[in-house]
């Protein structure tokens, strides 16, 4: 995965937390602290989630906080409760074939879009580890916010 560019347009503070996963070969990154004014500090797991460009065809790296179904990961393309989904979401349903990072474990994996019951039971457990989720799906003027399943391929 090193050939992949961290995506354009990320917040500082996603650079900084990606370059210290990526520079500490996992070992420093993956779980992270964040502060919010006015919040006590959280810490929640973290995974980098390599992308192929929709236009560019280019890789990109996002970290992104995660959980855990059976042997696969999930994530939540909230984009921080704005009205349209980010990029990395617009990626995987273009091509669904990624890349994944979980501490020092890579592998490959196949992202999915989760629906039903198994979306309720997944957003659920997102709101348990990261409750701005709840939130940001507030923020998001009724968009509903994608749970991404990230299956291990082969």
């Amino acid at each position: 995965m090193t050939e992949a560019k961290l995506a354009p347009n990320l917040p500082q503070w996603m650079k900084d937390h990606t370059d210290r996963y990526l520079s500490s070969g996992g070992t420093d990154g993956h779980m992270y602290t964040i502060s919010r004014p006015g919040a006590p500090d959280m810490t929640v797991p973290s995974l980098l989630l390599t992308t192929t460009g929709r236009k560019s065809g280019q890789s990109y790296l996002f970290p992104l906080f995660y959980g855990t179904t059976g042997d696969s990961y999930f994530v939540i393309a909230s984009k921080g409760g704005a009205p349209e989904h980010p990029g990395w979401y617009r990626n995987i349903l273009g091509n669904p074939e990624v890349g994944v990072q979980v501490g020092t474990r890579k592998m490959q994996a196949r992202a999915r879009t989760a629906t039903g019951e198994e979306r309720a039971r997944l957003w659920k457990q997102a709101v348990e580890f990261f409750p701005p989720y709840a939130e940001y799906q507030v923020k998001s003027g009724g968009r509903e916010i994608p749970v991404v399943v990230l299956d291990p391929a082969g």
